[in-house]
C-alpha cells in the first residue's frame, strides 16, 4: 500500500501489514502507546476483523481493510460525525477510479456504501480516551473489492461484481487523498453542515418508509432527514418523530415502489 503524495505531504503516515488481527484494534493499541497520527493502518488480511456491535467481519484477501487513527479530531460529542465524512471520502475515491459507478452508488445511514442497492463497503468509528490521554478516534473502512459474502442481513456486492476491477492498493491511494479533503471540509465539526448536505444528496431511503432495527426494538416510519447532529429523523406512522442515534436501517420500498423486506439478522456482515 502507498499513500497518495498529497496525503503524505499533509503529514499522514502509513503502516501496511500483510496480515493483522484487526486494523482498528491495531490503531487503538498504537494510540495507547502514544501514537497520535494521522496514521493509516492497512492489512491484506484480517484474522479478527469486527463490525458494528461486535459483529465478526469477513476479511477475504483481495478486499481493502484500512483504519485511520486521528487524535483529538473534534469535541468528543461530535466525533460520530466522522462516519459521514468517511462515507463521502470513500464515495469520492471510488468515483475517481471508477467513474462509471457514480450513478449507482448510494450511502446508507449510518455507515454503509451501496452499489445497485447492495452493500459494497462498511465503516466503523471507534474512540478511546482516559488516563491523561487525548481522545483517539479510529475510522475503520472495509471495501469489497474482489469478493463479497452471501446470506447476510443486507445483500452485499463487490467492485468486481459491479463490473470494475480495482486493486485494494489503487483504491487506498485514492482514499488517502479524498479523506484529507473531506476532513478539511468537516474542519473539526465546524463544517458539518456541508458534510450533512453532501451526504443527504447521496442517501438511500430518504423520503421513504424504512425499518430501523435497534438492539431492543424495531421502528418503522418515513426517513425525513438527518438532524444537525447526524441523527436519523424518523416520522413514525402515528405522526410522532423519533431521533435515532444508532441502528440498522432498511428501506421498506425500492425506488420502483415494490416492497422490500430486510432479511433476518446474520452473524457475519460484510
Amino acid at each position: 500500500m502507498e499513500l497518495d503524495p498529497s496525503a503524505a505531504g499533509s503529514g499522514v503516515t502509513l503502516i501496511a501489514h500483510d496480515s493483522v488481527g484487526s486494523t482498528n484494534a491495531e490503531a487503538l493499541a498504537r494510540a495507547r502507546a502514544g501514537e497520535r497520527g494521522p496514521l493509516w493502518i492497512t492489512a491484506g488480511r484480517q484474522t479478527a476483523g469486527r463490525g458494528r456491535r461486535g459483529r465478526s467481519f469477513v476479511s477475504e484477501p483481495g478486499n481493502l481493510f484500512a483504519s485511520l487513527l486521528l487524535t483529538d479530531p473534534s469535541p468528543a460529542d461530535r466525533a460520530a460525525e466522522l462516519s459521514f465524512v468517511a462515507a463521502l471520502a470513500l464515495h469520492d475515491a471510488i468515483c475517481q477510479i471508477a467513474p462509471m459507478l457514480a450513478g449507482r452508488l448510494e450511502l446508507k445511514w449510518p455507515n454503509d456504501l451501496l452499489c445497485d442497492g447492495a452493500k459494497l463497503a462498511g465503516i466503523l468509528v471507534e474512540g478511546e480516551s482516559g488516563s491523561g490521554r487525548p481522545l483517539a478516534i479510529v475510522i475503520g473502512i472495509g471495501v469489497n473489492c474482489a469478493h463479497h459474502p452471501d446470506g447476510l442481513s443486507y445483500r452485499a456486492t463487490s467492485l468486481a461484481a459491479c463490473g470494475v476491477t480495482v486493486t485494494p492498493q489503487r483504491l487506498f491511494a485514492a482514499l488517502s487523498r479524498s479523506m484529507v479533503l473531506r476532513l478539511a471540509e468537516w474542519d473539526r465539526a465546524t463544517g458539518f453542515a456541508a458534510t450533512r448536505r453532501a451526504w443527504l444528496a447521496l442517501a438511500t431511503g430518504l423520503g421513504q418508509r424504512v425499518l430501523v432495527r435497534l438492539p431492543e426494538a424495531e421502528l418503522t416510519g418515513r426517513f425525513e432527514t438527518l438532524d444537525a447532529a447526524g441523527r436519523l429523523v424518523l416520522r413514525r406512522d402515528d405522526g410522532g418523530v423519533e431521533l435515532v442515534t444508532a441502528g440498522d436501517m432498511f428501506p421498506l420500498a425500492s425506488s420502483a415502489g415494490a416492497p422490500a423486506k430486510p432479511l433476518p439478522a446474520a452473524r457475519k456482515p460484510s
